[in-house]
Order: structure tokens, then sequence, then C-alpha cells
């Protein structure tokens, strides 16, 4: 995955290490820290164009993001959809989850789920809540999961 910040410019490290040099950077200037993680994306003539971000929330002082964008030929269900979108945020956060817990950093998984059930997105939200919660991290769905509903979605 290639990583950018806001402004376009592309991460020089493996995100992992971004991620690191971000949090020493943030702690040593006094923020306290939050990430979350989300992803969204949008069908696109025959393909789907997914978006994750990695949102670090300094308390009381605003925040800023990273962002990854993946396009994927073919078509897929609403629920399939859903399903990778959390999949691809969950498979950041196991990569990431060791610095966050050596840092002492909160953690959460941001889902573009409707918790609505008449919406079509509301069918997997059983399926991903299980599947973030079962691998230990927080999960948020609408309205409370702004990574992916508003940050993930201005970037596909």
């Amino acid at each position: 995955m290639k990583w950018r910040r806001l402004n376009g410019m592309q991460l020089d490290l493996p995100i992992r290490e971004e991620v690191e040099k971000t949090i020493k950077e943030e702690t040593e200037k006094g923020f306290r820290l939050k990430v979350c993680i989300g992803t969204d994306s949008r069908v696109k003539a025959g393909s789907i164009e997914f978006a994750t971000v990695i949102v670090f929330l300094r308390e009381h002082r605003g925040g800023f993001m990273f962002i990854s964008n993946f396009n994927q030929k073919g078509q897929m269900s609403v629920k399939e959809r859903m399903i990778n979108e959390v999949a691809r945020s969950v498979e950041v956060a196991y990569n990431l989850c060791e610095l966050f817990d050596r840092y002492n950093i909160e953690l959460e998984i941001h889902a573009d789920i409707n918790t609505d059930p008449g919406f079509q997105s509301n069918s997997a939200l059983r399926d991903a809540m299980g599947y973030v919660m079962s691998m230990g991290f927080v999960f948020k769905a609408k309205p409370d999961a702004f990574a992916s509903t508003c940050c993930a979605d201005k970037m596909v």
C-alpha cells in the first residue's frame, strides 16, 4: 500500500515507521493521541475504489491523516463491499497495533456501515462488528464512525 498525506505528499518510509515517527514527534510536542482507522469505497465504471485512512487525533488540538487508495476490478454486493472495507481497516490496524500498545494510544476501527436496518449496508453490521471485536479492537459504526464516513469518504 502506498500512503500519502492530505496535501498529496507521499510518505517516504514504510507505514509502520512513519506511524512510529509521527507518534514520537507528536508526543514530544506534548500531544495526547488517539488513532481511528477507517475505509470507504465507491463503485466506478466496473471497478471499486477503496480509500483507507489513519486519522491521528490530538486531544483538544485537531488532527491529521494518512491516506491510501486502491482500485479493484469487478463487482461486489453491498455486504461484500462493507466486509472488504472493514477487512482493509483491520489489516492496517493489526500491522500497527503493537505500536499503539507500546505508546499507550487508543485505537478505534470505524466502519461505514449504517446502524439503521433501513439501509443496505446494515446487512454487514453484525459480521463486521464480530470480526473487529474478535480481533480485540474497538468498533464504531455510523453515526460515530467519522474516519470512514467523513475522512475516507472524501478520499474516494
